[in-house]
């Protein structure tokens, strides 16, 4: 989002960011060991604590938090010396339930402070802010699997043999409570050569029993039809061309399940896990929009995320995804176009911003 707001909009960007290390796992250009730095013509800043004295003059015209998370009183403070007052908006997380439709730029007043915060939710309808896409992202992914000797040559920089590459590939992103081992075995058994490829720290227990060696960079093992492969983490748009090469994505929270999307491929999505379960019923809801009539998805993504039935195993439903695969295709590839029509949410919050700033200037007259 920071990119797109800086090369497509011409957006000046500050991104603050408390983990620079994980940063570098996606963004290998990220220094480490750096306060400020420009990345891709963004600047990031190393977010230490909530502490901290701030200006009017350091505050950004839109101030955005992710996901409710709090910044500092410091800013809060400068931020109501502020003449206009900056937009202020809450980016909230991604859900397909139809509540958040009535919850989408709604403002929310600081207690105590004249300042008004709005949220702003991504989603699937028209209602809502869309998903987040660039504008060039479709092309890149056509030009790519348009051309075969470049889906394999990009393959092979990861290690794949011509045999992996000609096998059906699986790219396995998930949480480690995920049934991996069971749908492992499924594949080993199963008559169609699969090669699932991991990225290194993922699903660790069930990639090392199966390696029978550590679940590192580099490592892979053959065993019936099924051959893993682990892979190092890989900047953003390296992972695209990986669920772009793939037949099958498995994706996991939201970042990985939106590009998925975008890929228009057939994948199975691992939800964040809340408590009480609540995550099941923001499944459903997804599921509901997406995989009616897909019988075999739905099951199948049920069991993946531990809401199906006690008497579901992988084998059998496995057997029923693969035979609605060609259906699965159609309708990501159609999904696909449909959500593109509500816009891309980046340029759907800039559009939100400038009508509460013209707002504030007519306020201001």
């Amino acid at each position: 989002m920071a990119r797109q707001l800086q090369h497509e909009h011409g957006v000046a960007v500050e991104l603050w960011v408390d983990n620079l290390h994980s940063f570098r796992r996606i963004c290998p250009e990220v220094r480490t060991d750096t306060e400020v730095q420009q990345v891709s013509g963004v600047t990031v800043r190393h977010w230490h604590s909530q502490d901290g004295e701030f200006e009017a003059a350091d505050v950004a015209d839109i101030v955005i938090e992710f996901f409710g998370c709090d910044i500092p009183e410091g800013y809060i403070a400068a931020m109501v010396q502020c003449e206009p007052r900056p937009v202020w908006l809450n980016l909230e997380g991604l859900t397909a339930e139809e509540w958040v439709e009535g919850c989408h730029t709604l403002p929310s007043s600081h207690p105590r402070l004249p300042l008004t915060k709005h949220f702003f939710f991504p989603g699937f309808t028209a209602k809502t802010g869309g998903l987040l896409v660039e504008a060039a992202l479709d092309e890149r992914r056509r030009q790519f699997q348009a051309d075969p000797a470049a889906m394999a040559a990009f393959l092979a920089q990861l290690g794949l043999s011509a045999a992996e590459i000609a096998a059906r590939k699986v790219s396995m992103f998930c949480y480690p409570h995920a049934p991996v081992a069971a749908l492992f075995a499924a594949w080993e058994q199963g008559a169609e050569p699969v090669t699932c490829l991991v990225p290194e720290g993922v699903a660790t227990d069930a990639v090392r029993s199966f390696l029978g060696v550590d679940a590192v960079a580099g490592a892979a093992a053959t065993s019936g039809a099924l051959t893993v492969r682990v892979l190092p983490f890989v900047p953003q748009p390296e992972y695209d061309k990986l669920l772009w090469a793939c037949d099958l994505n498995f994706v996991r929270g939201e970042d990985s399940f939106v590009r998925a999307q975008w890929a228009g491929k057939p994948f199975v999505w691992h939800i964040y896990p809340q408590e009480e379960n609540l995550h099941h019923k923001k499944l459903r809801a997804f599921l509901h929009r997406y995989a009616a009539g897909l019988d075999g998805l739905s099951a199948f993504s049920l069991y993946w995320n531990g809401a199906g039935t006690d008497d579901q195993h992988s084998a059998p439903l496995w057997s029923a995804l693969q035979v609605e695969m060609p259906a699965i295709a159609t309708r990501a590839a159609d999904w696909q176009r449909q959500i593109l029509e509500n816009g891309d949410m980046t340029g759907n919050l800039l559009k939100f911003s400038r009508v509460l700033q013209s707002v504030k200037q007519e306020n201001r007259v």
